[in-house]
């Protein structure tokens, strides 16, 4: 390949090798690009209008293992990308082909997408040496350019909400499956949309404390997908991992997360991104060759035995080295950057347990999840695993270290099977009720480690949980044989839609109840986009390929009922502080007053005894809770709440002896939702069946006088 001396920009110059990436300094662009193994690197400068390769030149210097220059004159808006010269030996691992444009992996913005092209292919497909042959097709225009930018933005005043742990309330969602169904948003399906008036308002009206973003840094639409007109909606396919997903973008840019970010915080609430570091788009040894496998497949990957292969803990292909320094450097500084430079409030780490993987398997003490936790710029936000992969060991749920919160997927099923009257599931309802303690309470770990969530992106919607008793993703075209088989749901005696008002009663009223339980546990909770409101993806239980009415909100049918009872929980529980603890409850007697923070009672009033929990028949689980042992006295707020989880027939259950001066009220009833807080009037509270009942210890008041 022709090498230009850079006619329009003047010679190259030796430049530095940090920081890695494309940098514009006000008079020019440093760029560095780390590769162990090659033996040149060549960087591609691109016409004003992107479409050719105006301009290719080596990169002059090598320091270490980065290679770097500077070319003076260049500015934001400059296309480019690179070109890695070494050896392929698929064999030994390598598979460098210079015939192959390759993305910078610390590009802040792509063109767009890759158009997929056998000539993606490092290889010859259909070559009977398959990944061993070489192809020799330039790649280039099927795909899309690495941008220069600066990333400077006008942030104001902006600050951080930095909600405490004990407060938060989560609100995951897409952010197209948010805004498209919206004809009152503007510039639907992007950043710009997600932070518009309608959804701010609606939001923080519900009450959520921060808005956890499915994938958005750039990702790659699957080519199967494309064949079959379909694409990757949900973005679990990382391109580059500082670059914003195109499509999301609004006027001016990257711009546009920016202004999303900082209108959210105007609105109280934090950002946090579900990040993909675990694997790449490139798939396994037989996938496309776009970017970290043509720069270094030996240093970025994690190869198996045979270093042909990836080793692939993921069950996507491939995983990254994790444990490699300079693929570490590069997760370190895409995470400091989405804080410092788009000012992003925390990270959901997706297949978590592959961050902590060595060669030897899990480790809590990985480097990267100590690096992580060391790391000054990381301090301040928010840090949620979900703690598992498919590789060997991989369950690790309770096994990360704080300061790292976890998705509790026990949660998720338990509640699911305690509502659908499932047996023995008492006791695990309480555990899930009381913070999961025996998974959390260690190593200092506080009560809000456990992130709860009865619906997530994967999975049916709260809607579709009470509706559907089996999956229904034929618009996947996979026959039906995709996503989770073991629902623990209930079509609630029908299957879908119904005009059966019987069926729509049960089913809205075991909404209510899954909501109020996820809203009374001790923990950090979480609700799935759309669920306030009714939202159904008809069944479908893994709408990953769903850009379409499937996989988006549907807020013209908006169940308004449902969403004033949400709200009302929501508000239920940042009003009490006895639900939002930082400590674990563990029927520990307090030195405040001699009282246990915990009490499992029966109907009767009498405690839970080790009969009562193995009882298969037990249908019903009473709770007082105090604040536990050990809060401070400054945060020991409240007195006491009694609550009374029924999923069997109606009862009366006998309510705690209040102190003098003190009465129980009751505040919730999923049976009368919308009901004003009513003073008990004996000693005991009906509780209707299939229902959630909460009480309220308070200040004895005489009665108002009655008017005439």
């Amino acid at each position: 390949m022709k090498l230009s001396v850079l006619p329009t920009h003047g010679a190259i110059e030796a430049g530095s090798p940090a920081p890695l990436g494309a940098t514009w300094t006000g008079h020019g662009v440093n760029f560095a690009v780390f590769s162990q193994h090659a033996t040149r690197i060549t960087l591609c400068l691109f016409s004003a209008d992107g479409q050719y390769e105006a301009e290719t030149v080596a990169l002059p210097e090598r320091t270490g293992h980065v290679w770097h220059g500077y070319v003076p004159g260049l500015r934001p808006g400059q296309a480019y990308g690179f070109r890695a010269h070494g050896p392929y030996r698929p064999e030994e691992g390598h598979r460098f082909n210079p015939h192959k444009f390759l993305l910078d992996p610390y590009a802040r913005a792509f063109t767009g997408h890759p158009i997929w092209d056998d000539a993606l292919f490092g290889y010859e497909t259909g070559s009977r040496h398959a990944d061993l042959s070489m192809d020799g097709r330039n790649s280039v225009r099927f795909m899309p350019r690495c941008l220069v930018v600066d990333p400077s933005f006008a942030w104001g005043d902006d600050r951080p909400p930095a909600t405490p742990l004990t407060d938060t309330v989560i609100y995951e969602a897409h952010v197209r499956g948010l805004t498209m169904g919206r004809a009152d948003v503007p510039l639907r399906g992007t950043f710009d949309a997600l932070a518009s008036d309608p959804i701010l308002d609606h939001l923080t009206r519900l009450g959520v404390t921060a808005v956890e973003l499915m994938p958005v840094q750039a990702f790659l639409d699957d080519r199967h997908l494309v064949e079959r007109g379909l694409r990757n909606h949900w973005g679990y396919m990382t391109l580059g991992f500082f670059a914003p997903e195109p499509r999301y973008l609004g006027p001016g840019g990257i711009a546009s997360f920016q202004r999303m970010v900082r209108r959210m915080h105007a609105a109280g609430l934090e950002v946090i991104l579900d990040v993909v570091y675990n694997h790449t788009a490139e798939g396994n040894h037989m996938g496309p060759t776009l970017s970290f496998r043509g720069l270094d497949n030996a240093s970025y990957y994690r190869l198996a035995d045979n270093p042909r292969h990836h080793v692939n803990d993921t069950g996507t292909g491939n995983t990254l080295r994790l444990e490699h320094p300079f693929v570490l450097r590069m997760v370190m500084d895409s995470l400091r950057y989405w804080v410092e430079v788009m000012h992003v409030d925390g990270f959901r780490f997706d297949l978590a347990t592959t961050l902590g993987r060595t060669s030897r398997g899990f480790d809590r003490n990985g480097p990267l999840l100590q690096a992580i936790r060391q790391d000054p710029v990381l301090a301040g936000v928010k840090l949620i695993a979900e703690p598992w992969d498919v590789g060997p060991g991989g369950y690790q749920l309770g096994a990360f270290p704080a300061p790292f919160l976890e998705w509790n997927d026990k949660f998720r099923d338990q509640v699911r099977r305690y509502w659908r009257g499932d047996p023995d599931m008492t006791r695990k309802l309480a555990m899930r009720l009381s913070g999961s303690a025996l998974k959390f309470d260690h190593d200092g770990r506080p009560a809000t480690s456990s992130v709860n969530f009865v619906t997530a992106h994967d999975g049916f919607t709260l809607m579709d949980l009470v509706s559907y008793s089996q999956k229904r993703n034929g618009a996947n075209l996979e026959d039906n044989l995709d996503g989770h088989s073991h629902n623990f749901s209930d079509g609630m005696g029908a299957e879908g839609p119904t005009r059966d008002k019987a069926v729509r009663a049960a089913r809205a009223q075991r909404r209510r109840n899954l909501m109020a339980t996820l809203l009374l546990a001790q923990g950090t909770p979480m609700i799935l986009a759309g669920d306030e409101i009714g939202n159904s993806q008809g069944g479908n239980n893994n709408a990953y390929c769903q850009d379409n009415p499937v996989g988006w909100v549907g807020w013209d049918d908006a169940d308004e009922e449902f969403l004033r009872f949400a709200r009302d929980m929501v508000t239920f529980r940042k009003a009490h502080p006895i639900l939002r603890q930082k400590r674990f409850l563990h029927s520990r007697a307090r030195a405040l007053d001699g009282k246990e923070d915990l009490f499992w009672r029966r109907a009767d009033g009498q405690t839970m005894t080790e009969v009562d929990w193995n009882n298969l028949g037990q249908r019903h689980i009473a709770v007082e809770l105090r604040m536990a042992e050990g809060t401070p006295g400054y945060a020991a707020a409240e007195e006491a709440l009694f609550a009374v989880f029924n999923v069997g027939e109606a009862l009366d259950v006998q309510l705690p002896e209040p102190p003098p001066g003190g009465r129980w009220v009751r505040h919730v009833d999923t049976a009368r939702p919308g009901a004003r807080p009513l003073p008990a009037r004996g000693p005991k509270v009906h509780v209707s069946a299939n229902s959630v009942v909460v009480l309220v210890l308070e200040p004895d008041r005489p009665a108002p006088p009655r008017r005439s």
